[in-house]
Formats: structure tokens, sequence, C-alpha cells
């Protein structure tokens, strides 16, 4: 009862903001932001390439899944009042791949509406052609394509430009979290997050996160489980390719749109395979 009054009453009742991600985003940078807008009073929707979950991430280890509530091509911009777009090494970069997520994105920025990103996320920004004259941050590995999108990039736990909020990664996830529960709400940042003046971008990093590559290094092996997964994908594929090999139509198209091998990997697959 309490949750639900505090829901009703929070600073961002009625308001609802798109989170736009893909497999391969970081946990927590999705998890923890969500849940605080939720508590708020927000409603956020889950915006992906394709229905049903997206894998999260533990830096390279595979995390929990979360629910997709709308695909790009159901959803409409004008719908919400603010887009979180999460980082992760892999989400960004195949959401940067992504024409419609690059004009999804792009439409809140023509409307002047609040963006806030973390770690890898504004890489969407750069390739949504967002970010010339820009001042933000990020996780420091993409200070020089941020830089060379047009951006003025900051070594800071959060760097407020306008409508745009951005943080370097899970570290600076209180400061960001409560940045974008006042950016969401319409509120003033600027006694706590004041508009960043700067002119120059911070320099490059001399070496990668310590803590990073400590991590990486005794992260422990796959599990059983992994292990017997990557073991039947790759006789499967094995197998196909031996079918494939001893009958020269396997590659011809079946008169549905969708060839053989489309067919093996899901009717989602799309690429058609003529003959030559």
């Amino acid at each position: 009862m309490l949750r639900e009054i505090f829901h009703r009453n929070g600073p961002l009742a009625g308001r609802r903001v798109a989170v736009l991600a893909v497999d391969g985003f970081e946990l927590v940078e999705l998890v923890v932001p969500a849940n605080a807008m939720r508590l708020a009073g927000a409603k956020g929707d889950v915006i992906s390439i394709h229905p049903g979950h997206i894998r999260g991430m533990n830096l390279h280890e595979p995390a929990s899944r979360v629910g997709v509530d709308l695909t790009l091509d159901r959803a409409n911009p004008d719908d919400y009042d603010g887009l979180l777009v999460p980082g992760g090494f892999v989400n960004p970069d195949l959401l940067r791949q992504s024409a419609a997520a690059r004009a999804f994105v792009r439409s809140f920025a023509d409307a002047g509406k609040p963006i806030a990103s973390l770690c890898h996320g504004p890489w969407v920004l750069a390739s949504a052609g967002l970010l010339e004259g820009r001042r933000l941050t990020s996780w420091p590995g993409l200070r020089d394509d941020l830089v060379n999108a047009g951006a003025t990039w900051l070594d800071a736990p959060l760097v407020h430009d306008d409508n745009l909020v951005t943080s370097r990664g899970p570290q600076d996830l209180k400061p960001f979290v409560t940045a974008i529960i006042r950016l969401f709400a319409g509120q003033d940042l600027e006694s706590e997050f004041p508009s960043s003046r700067a002119t120059r971008s911070a320099p490059q990093p001399q070496e990668p996160p310590r803590l990073v590559l400590d991590v990486m290094r005794y992260m422990p092996k796959p599990s059983i489980r992994t292990v017997l997964g990557l073991a039947a994908i790759a006789a499967g594929v094995a197998l196909y390719y031996r079918r494939g090999q001893g009958n020269p139509s396997s590659n011809q198209s079946s008169g549905n749109g969708f060839s053989r091998r489309s067919r093996i990997f899901g009717d989602t697959v799309t690429s058609h395979m003529t003959n030559t």
C-alpha cells in the first residue's frame, strides 16, 4: 500500500520513459535505473530490436534476461517523456548498427526531450549524429569515438549538458540515478549537477582500468552448461554443413522466401539466398 501511494505521488508520477536496449546490455545499468524510476512513479518500457527477452551481461559473463515491452517498429517516441540508453560492451554496438534504433534516438533529440546514457551507451548517440557540440562522459574507451563525433569528452562521474545526462559506468550509478530522476521529472539540476561549460576534452586514458583487467583475468571458467551448449551449437553447425555438401540443392530456396539455412536459425531470419 505504501509503495502504491509513493508511486502515485513520486516525482515521476505520470511520466513514461523508454529504455532502449538489446542483448548484451550491462545488467545493473538497466535494472538499477529502471527500478529507481519505477519507485519514483514512472512507467518504463523496454524497447528493443526483437520481441521476447533480451540477455543482460556482467562484463563479459551472461546474466539475467529482461522482458521486451515493445519492438522498435511498434514503439512511438511521441508516447514517451524521456529516453534511457544503458551500456554494456555488446548492446550499444548492436543498436548503433540499427537504422530504426538511430531514428528512435534521434526523435527524442529533435523534440528536445531528456536523454540519459552511461558507459558504452553514448556510442548510439554518436551514430545517431547527436554529439556535435555536446559535452558528455562515457566509459573511457569511447573517448576518441565521441570526440571524433564532435563532442567534448570529460572524465567525470556525471556530466549534465542541457537535456543530456551521462555517466562513465556502474561505478557512477549513485549520482546518475539521482540526476536522471530530476531530469525526467523536469526539475532543476543546476544546484547539484551544474551544466558543464568545458571547451576542451579530457586527455586520452593512459591505460585501461586496472579493476576491469583484474576482474576479467580472474573470472571463473565457463560452466559445464555453457560448455555443453557451445558444443551442441558447434555440432549442429557441422552437421548442417555436412548435409549441405552432400545435397547440392540444399542451398536453394524452398519457395517461401526463406532459405533452408534461414529456417535452421529461425523464421525471424529474413535474409534471402539466390542461386548463382
